[in-house]
Formats: structure tokens, sequence, C-alpha cells
């Protein structure tokens, strides 16, 4: 993913939001370095003592660290020696692997997942930082798309009603904050079979969405007019209308593709608006769980990713862009957080923030699944982040 990169390019900060590239390539690797081979491996030394001041991410327990809003300020070590660490923690790992106790290897596995999740913020966090410069560079260049016919008119599919069973069931890896299972009421309720086009936001753009505080949350109508916010980011209006900036460069908005880069605030004024809601979480993953979470278009490799135009065959709710619900990011009944450093990994973040389902065209895939809890919070939009309508069906 790096490969197109410069120094200058891997070192940059766009945003406290987003990370440099050089940095996702260190903690992850830091991640492995601290949690398997510091705290399992008696004879283990650190490559340098100094880096984990600089690789931390959000540990309270592992001491000080370097601020999230400057790591852009990291100009050494550089991308090179960044690598040379990943190599050397990389050969330690495997040498150890056959003798790792059973906890050290659940650290392995959770190591593994926490580096796709990096992957995908290093493709978002890179486009951002793209997007900053002037030239609008691509990183990665591609053919022109053929124009497709537009979506059918969203159809809406009726959901389960009354209890159901939410959350992972225990079986294969799942992130602390997807359990435990419980049982969840549902209402009558319809989920739309595809997720809202960049053309039928155009139509909201158009119908004055912006510009009518009637649609808004207060604080989504705060947001708008502190940030003069008048469309998805990375869009711009021309004289020839709308285009929207990727990783393959500046192009023009194709109206067939579902919208992405919209925060939880716009999701849900563009709901109200087309007189409907936000789906729960709970309706989300209860449809979710007769899909494939294989399926769909998500990242298989580097490349330009984006999301694709919906078609008759596409079906699923899993890839081209994370679907914003109206669910506040709380813990489940019983949860309760792991012991040790680890247990800092999602509980904390437990306030202010809102679930998004079903992964993106930059998610690995296999690493999504029916009960994976994303979250973001209300005003943030740099991820490939769109809308999936519901609305209620009165009660038989």
């Amino acid at each position: 993913m790096v490969e197109p990169l410069s120094d200058a390019d891997a070192t940059v900060q766009s945003m406290p939001d987003a990370s440099p590239a050089k940095w996702h390539l260190a903690h992850t690797t830091w991640f492995f370095e601290t949690f398997v081979l510091r705290d399992h491996l008696p004879d283990y030394a650190l490559h340098d003592p100094r880096w984990p001041f600089l690789f931390n991410s959000y540990y309270e327990a592992e001491g000080r660290r370097h601020a999230r809003d400057r790591r852009g300020m990291i100009t050494r070590p550089t991308l090179d020696e960044v690598r040379a660490y990943r190599a050397h923690v990389d050969a330690a790992l495997t040498a150890a692997l056959p003798s790792l106790p059973v906890a050290a290897q659940e650290l392995v596995a959770l190591g593994c997942h926490h580096e796709e999740q990096h992957q995908e913020l290093l493709i978002t966090d890179v486009l951002h930082l793209l997007s900053e410069n002037p030239l609008e560079p691509a990183l990665w260049p591609a053919a022109r798309k053929v124009p497709v016919a537009m979506p059918n008119p969203i159809r809406w599919v009726e959901g389960s009603n009354g209890i159901v069973q939410i959350g992972h069931d225990g079986t294969g890896f799942a992130f602390d904050c997807e359990g435990p299972r419980h049982p969840a009421l549902l209402t009558p309720h319809a989920l739309a079979d595809r997720t809202v086009t960049n053309g039928e936001w155009a139509s909201f753009i158009a119908d004055g969405g912006y510009r009518e505080a009637r649609w808004w949350l207060a604080d989504g109508w705060n947001w708008v007019k502190t940030n003069a916010i008048a469309a998805p980011l990375y869009w711009e209006e021309t004289d020839a209308g709308w285009t929207r900036f990727g990783l393959d460069g500046r192009r023009p908005v194709d109206p067939a593709a579902p919208v992405t880069h919209v925060s939880f605030y716009e999701a849900d004024a563009y709901a109200t608006w087309a007189g409907a809601r936000l789906p729960t979480e709970m309706e989300w993953e209860a449809a979710a769980a007769m899909h494939d979470a294989t399926g769909g278009n998500q990242m298989d490799t580097a490349g330009p990713v984006e999301p694709r135009p919906a078609t008759d065959d596409a079906g699923g709710l899993f890839g081209d862009v994370w679907e914003w619900t109206g669910s506040a990011y709380r813990p489940y009944p019983g949860f309760q957080t792991a012991e040790g450093a680890v247990g800092e990994y999602n509980g904390k973040f437990m306030s202010g923030q809102f679930v998004l389902r079903g992964g993106s065209c930059a998610t690995p895939r296999g690493h999504a699944r029916a009960s994976y809890r994303n979250f973001f919070y209300p005003h943030q939009r740099w991820q490939f982040t769109g809308v999936r309508l519901a609305k209620d069906l009165p009660a038989c």
C-alpha cells in the first residue's frame, strides 16, 4: 500500500483525525512488539527503546506518548527505518510463534485484525492527505469509468420482528465490543435494498438540503453553518457538474454509485428529507445475518478503491460503504473490558459516537462480519461512510 509513497508522503499528517502512513506502519508493529514479544519473551530486547513513546496510540497503561495531533512531526525515523523495524519484529514474531502460550497467540490474532483496521485507515488517511495537495495527485491512476445505468428505485425489504439475538456468537474471532450475545426487541420495520446513490444525494443538494434547518439535528445544523458544509467531502461543483476526488484523482461524480464520505449528521438529515430514518444497529445486524460477509465490493489488493454502482445482482449488506446507523456506540448488556492494557481497545470509547455497519470498499475482505461494530463521531466523514434508509411499518 505504501509502495507509491515518498518519505514525505508517508510522514505528513493532514488533520488530527488522520495519521501518517509511516505511523500506521510503525504502530501496528509496536502492537506486536509490545503485547506479544516484550510481554511473553523474557529475553526479547526492544528494537529501539525510544520508539514506544512515538508509536503508542492511546494506551494509558503503557505510559506517556507523543501527542496524536503532532504525529506528522515525526520526521525521524525514516520510512526505510520503519520498514526495517517491521522486518525485525516480523522475524522475531515468526520465530516465536510455535512456542507462544495460548494467551499470546490470542494477542497475535488480535494484532492481525488490528493491522487490518489500520490498512483501511491508512488508505483513507492517504486519500485525505492527497486531497489537501493543490495538485490533487492520484495515488493509483486508473482508466476512466464507463457510465452505467442508474439503479432501480429503492425497494423496501421487511425486516425481522420480535425478539432476535444480537452480538457475536463466540465462533471465531471478534472484538470485545461485539458481545456478549443478547436478545433485542425489533418492532415492525423495513430496510432499503441498497444504499443511497450520488444521484439521489445531488437531488437532496438541489432541493436545498444543506440550506434548510428543518432537516437537521441541532448539532448537525450548527456543524453545517460553522464549517460551511454544502456537499459530501471531496465533492466540488463545476460548470459541468459535480466532481469528486479519489485515490485515482479528481473525476466526475458517478450518479449511480453509492454516496460516500458523509457524516452522521448528513446521513440523518438526508433520511429525514427522504421521509425515512436510519436503521438501528440491531435491525441492520438481524438482516445482515442472512448475507455473506465476505461478499460485495471490499478491498482485495492495493489500488484505487471506491464504491461501485449498484446492480441488480449486487445484493448483500457488505462492502462499498460503511452504513451509518441511528444507534449510539454503547456497551452491550454484560460487556466487560479485558484485563491489562488491551482492555483499552474499545470500551473506553463508548461515549458520544455512533455505530456503522457493513464494511467498505477499503475494508480488507474477510475482516467484517454481521456483528462487527465500527464507530465514529457524528461529524467525521473521511472514511468511506454512506447511508442505507429504514422506515417503520404499521404493527399488525
